[in-house]
């Protein structure tokens, strides 16, 4: 019998076995994309209805609001990361 072993190492870094706590900044990064995050659940949802039948104009509509808003999220999300980037206030 063969052993299996993993051929890569591990992406995350246990600390002497432990899980560690995400960090300030991880949970500020997180909560910067939580709009974008909120709107591609948004989506996610509004896609799901539709998986087993034809989509209805309402459908069609919640599909387009959907994504819309994940292309606004996006948007802010890049515009408030490239004016940090120039220095000024976000």
């Amino acid at each position: 019998m063969e052993n299996i072993a993993a051929r890569q190492t591990a992406v995350t870094v246990a600390v002497d076995g432990i899980d560690r706590e995400p960090t300030a900044a991880e949970l500020d990064a997180i909560e910067q994309e939580m709009p974008v995050i909120l709107a591609g659940v948004e989506l996610l949802d509004a896609q799901i209805i539709t998986i087993d039948r034809a989509p209805t104009e309402l459908d069609a509509r919640r599909l387009r609001r959907a994504r819309r808003r994940v292309l606004a999220a996006r948007r802010a999300l890049a515009d408030r990361a490239a004016t940090a980037q120039r220095g000024g206030a976000a």
